[in-house]
C-alpha cells in the first residue's frame, strides 16, 4: 500500500470531517483524547497564522494527522500527533513524526496524552526526551466541600462578555507570565471561546478590589452531547484559576476555586477534573488539600 504526506496551511470541509472521524476513532480505542482543545479549535475555527498540518495517507486512507504550531520562537515549534487504530504497527507513527520533524528543522516539543507506552518508545526511538508533565486531576462534587470565604476588600461577580476581555486578558497574561501557553493568550484565543457552546458566563467568576481585576475562575462543563464529547456523562472542570501577582498570599486562589466548585455542584455534575503541571507544586498542593487526586498524566516530549 502507498503511504504519502501532504502538509498544509488550511483544511477542507472534507479534510476536517476525515481528521475528526480519525480523533473519534482513535478516543474510543484509548480512552483519552489525541488533540488538545487548542488543536480542536484550530480544525474547528480554520486554524492560527503560521500553524500547520500534516495528513499521513495509507492509500486514499487517511491514516494519521498532526498539528505543528511554530509561533514560540523561545521554546520552539510544538505539536501533537495521532495515528487511526487500524493503521497502528506498521511504522505509520514514526512516519508521521519524522515528517513533522523534517518540517521544524528537528526543534520540536511533542506531546502525548495519556503517557502511553507506544508515545514513549517512538519518542525514545526518534531521540526525544520527557521534558514536561501535566497532570490531570479529578475530585468527587459528592464529598463536601470546605467553607471559603472571599479575602476582605474582594467581591465576586460573573464575567461579562464585551466589558471584560481586555481586563481579564491582562490579569490572565500576568498570572501566567512563566506559562509557555497560557500567558500568552490573545484577543482571538479568549473570543474563540466564547463562541462555542460549552461557553457559560455564569461559570466564569472575577474576584474585584477597588473596581480593579484581581483574579478569576473560569469553569467549563463538558461531556454531554456536544461535537467533541462522545456521549460520555458531562463533567465540570476547573478550566483556569488565575490570581494577579499583586493579590497572592490572599487566599484568593482558593476561595475563587471553592466558588467554582460549589457553582458545578448546583449545575447537578458529580465529578470536577482539572490540568496542572506536576512542577507547579504549590497548585498541586492545593488542589489535593481540596480533595483532588492524580488522574492521568500528559506529556511532553523535546527534540533539540
Amino acid at each position: 500500500m502507498s503511504v504519502r504526506v501532504e502538509t498544509r496551511d488550511r483544511l477542507t470541509d472534507d479534510e476536517v470531517a476525515a481528521v475528526r472521524a480519525l480523533v473519534d476513532a482513535a478516543t474510543e480505542a484509548d480512552s483519552v483524547r489525541p488533540l488538545n482543545e487548542h488543536v480542536m479549535l484550530h480544525l474547528r475555527y480554520g486554524g492560527d497564522p503560521g500553524a500547520r498540518v500534516i495528513l499521513l495517507y495509507a492509500g486514499d486512507e487517511l491514516a494519521g494527522f498532526a498539528h505543528v504550531d511554530p509561533t514560540d520562537e523561545v521554546e520552539g515549534p510544538s505539536g501533537e500527533l495521532v495515528v487511526h487504530p487500524a493503521h497502528r504497527r506498521r511504522g505509520l507513527g514514526r512516519r508521521l513524526a519524522e515528517a513533522v520533524l523534517a518540517g521544524t528543522g528537528g526543534r520540536l516539543r511533542l506531546w502525548a496524552h495519556g503517557d502511553g507506552e507506544g508515545a514513549g518508545r517512538l519518542a525514545a526511538a526518534l531521540g526525544f526526551t520527557r521534558a514536561r508533565s501535566l497532570w490531570q486531576m479529578r475530585r468527587s462534587l459528592y464529598a463536601p466541600l470546605p467553607a471559603a470565604p472571599m479575602p476582605d476588600g474582594y467581591r465576586l461577580r460573573t464575567f461579562e462578555p464585551g466589558a471584560d476581555e481586555k481586563a481579564w486578558l491582562a490579569v490572565n497574561a500576568r498570572a501566567f507570565a512563566t506559562h509557555p501557553e497560557q500567558g500568552a493568550w490573545t484577543m482571538a484565543d479568549l473570543e474563540r471561546r466564547e463562541r462555542e457552546p460549552w461557553f457559560a458566563p455564569e461559570g466564569f467568576f472575577l474576584a474585584v478590589r477597588d473596581g480593579e481585576l484581581a483574579g478569576f475562575h473560569w469553569t467549563k462543563v463538558h461531556g454531554g452531547d456536544g461535537p467533541d464529547d462522545h456521549g460520555h456523562e458531562p463533567i465540570g472542570e476547573v478550566y483556569v484559576v488565575g490570581v494577579d501577582p499583586s493579590a497572592r498570599g490572599t487566599g484568593l486562589g482558593r476561595a475563587l476555586t471553592l466558588a467554582g466548585l460549589a457553582h458545578l455542584r448546583a449545575r447537578g455534575l458529580g465529578q470536577v477534573m482539572l490540568y496542572v503541571d506536576e512542577e507547579n507544586t504549590s497548585a498541586i498542593r492545593l488542589y489535593e488539600s481540596l480533595g483532588f487526586t492524580r488522574w492521568d498524566v500528559d506529556v511532553m516530549y523535546r527534540h533539540r
